[in-house]
């Protein structure tokens, strides 16, 4: 069965077709019943891929002689009106194609012998039964917008019209043919990851990340999260074939190096716990691979050949401008919040404009007790009603950040969240372990005006597809800046598109020396709020529309 195919090698064959026509003449009542078990296919096809809520994955299975076990399993009468190398080359090619329902079976997308006229059941029957039976062996991709030839001549064919969805679109970096052998080399990592770590360890692992007891835990939890879901639906399995199927269900579903177990941040904590370490032993290694400076960062300068590569593959994207970068101004985000306007002050005229009437007096502030609270509730209960917010800047060094975008808004997206459809090319950084107040253009010991408040980046657009990233929220301050900025890109390799990660040493090395545009004009710095254990210095004063002015102490995110 073949893996994969593409428009380039696939060519209609029309043999014995020709001498077919010439020598003898449809049977009508034959030609009837393939005709409807022609539309019982394509009715098949349809009900097993469209209409499902996300995306629908095809497999291929390990299965061989379909058209063959067809023919055989028809009535002698019809075995030679089939006998047809355009039907041949449809059932050979698309018939072992396969789905994985959530429990790890396997379901034909072409074949269901309830569906078609009764003198075709046992045929069908049989190929739902082999197909349905075999193991898969990879997944099926196709960018072709046709799977078959439909007609040849006066004699019509077994064929299919995919939906959109399912015609893979190629791109100038992959070939079909090399995403379906990345996706048989996942497998095999995936695999060697399943068997290296047990569903005890998995768990421990996912509960510490969980607890946000470790320096940036956000940015394992979902993949810590993904590989504990693995292994507890593969533990209910009831046999090695559905835990197979699931495995190739997670390996066709998983973000870009999810499947790379052993060598990512999780592997290094799985074989932590596994070697019996303890917890603080544990935390100290995670934390330190962890630092901003570390954590997917190429330790050593590029090589001559990555760097040809490099070249190559951002000529391929066209993307040279989207390395251009700058520090973002408001008006390039999507706020969550921002201050409402003020109204302006009426100019009293007369000689006694200046006397307070009864309707106009002064109110009085009422002393209200300062308030904790979580950041979480705090968004949903204060935010909707807040006019003005102030941050009190601690004399401590804090987590002060700044955001970034592309110079030209029109580049090619490079990053992971900037698609064509929701442009998005802002990325944040910071410092490891946190910077002075003074090095941020900021007052120790004094309120300072929130200007807006955003979500990160990869939460502005489709939440969920980026979840794994981590959850943060970015207080942006008045006249807040980075003093002590020379130079950096303000991206990391994590956060480039899967078709950058064969060179991101080189991306690396480029965003070490690249400079960002815009440093004194920039107005979108401030503080961060990083969801993970406890915040002992965000104090928030909030003055409300009816000018009711309360303190808040955010203690964590929720």
């Amino acid at each position: 069965m073949s893996f994969s195919e593409s428009s380039r090698s696939s060519q209609p064959s029309i043999v014995d077709v020709a001498s077919r026509s010439e020598n003898r003449q449809p049977n009508r009542e034959i030609c009837h019943y393939s005709d409807l078990l022609r539309q019982s296919i394509r009715e098949r096809f349809k009900t097993v891929t469209e209409d499902r809520q996300g995306k629908v994955n095809l497999f291929t299975t390990a299965t061989t002689n379909l058209f063959q076990i067809f023919l055989e399993s028809l009535p002698p009468d019809f075995r030679q009106h089939h006998t047809c190398n355009s039907c041949r080359q449809f059932v050979d090619r698309y018939g072992g194609i396969v789905t994985i329902d959530p429990d790890g079976k396997t379901i034909p997308v072409m074949w269901n012998p309830e569906l078609v006229p009764e003198v075709y059941a046992p045929a069908i029957g049989k190929l739902s039964s082999v197909v349905a039976g075999a193991a898969i062996d990879n997944v099926f991709l196709s960018d072709l917008q046709t799977w078959g030839t439909p007609v040849t001549g006066v004699w019509e064919h077994l064929a299919i019209v995919p939906g959109k969805d399912l015609v893979f679109e190629s791109t100038t970096i992959y070939s079909i043919y090399q995403l379906v052998a990345q996706k048989q080399q996942e497998y095999q990592m995936l695999l060697r990851g399943l068997a290296d770590f047990p569903i005890e360890v998995a768990t421990q692992a996912y509960s510490l990340l969980s607890n946000e007891t470790l320096y940036r835990s956000e940015a394992c939890l979902g993949i810590a999260k993904w590989f504990l879901a693995l292994q507890q639906q593969r533990q209910s399995a009831r046999n090695s074939r559905l835990r197979e199927n699931l495995t190739w269900l997670a390996v066709a579903n998983a973000p870009p190096g999810f499947c790379h177990i052993r060598s990512g941040m999780l592997g290094t904590l799985l074989e932590d716990i596994q070697e019996g370490l303890t917890f603080s032993q544990i935390a100290e290694k995670f934390n330190a691979k962890m630092n901003p400076l570390q954590y997917l960062r190429p330790q050593s300068p590029p090589k001559a050949g990555n760097i040809a590569q490099a070249e190559k593959i951002i000529e391929q994207l066209q993307t040279a401008g989207a390395l251009d970068r700058r520090f973002a101004k408001l008006e390039d985000l999507q706020a969550l919040w921002m201050p409402n306007p003020t109204a302006p002050k009426v100019e009293r005229k007369g000689i006694f404009g200046h006397l307070q009437t009864a309707t106009t007096k002064v109110q009085q502030q009422i002393d209200v007790p300062q308030i904790v609270m979580t950041w979480e509730k705090f968004a949903r209960t204060i935010l909707p009603t807040a006019k003005t917010i102030e941050y009190f800047v601690p004399t401590s060094q804090q987590a002060y950040m700044a955001l970034v975008t592309a110079q030209n808004p029109e580049a090619p997206p490079i990053i992971q969240w900037d698609t064509p459809e929701y442009r998005n090319p802002v990325t944040w950084y910071f410092y490891a372990n946190g910077s002075s107040p003074k090095a941020w253009n900021l007052r120790s010991n004094t309120y300072c005006a929130v200007t807006a408040i955003v979500l990160q980046p990869s939460l502005w657009n489709q939440p969920e597809k980026f979840a794994h990233k981590g959850e943060k929220a970015f207080l942006l301050l008045q006249n807040a800046k980075d003093k002590q900025y020379q130079k950096g890109a303000g991206f990391f390799p994590e956060s480039l598109k899967s078709e950058y990660h064969g060179i991101r040493s080189t991306m690396e090395a480029y965003a070490k020396d690249a400079v960002l545009e815009g440093k004194d004009e920039a107005t979108a710095c401030g503080i961060g709020l990083q969801k993970g254990g406890t915040w002992d210095s965000i104090l928030l004063r909030v003055t409300t529309g009816n000018n009711l002015q309360v303190k808040y102490q955010l203690d964590r995110w929720d």
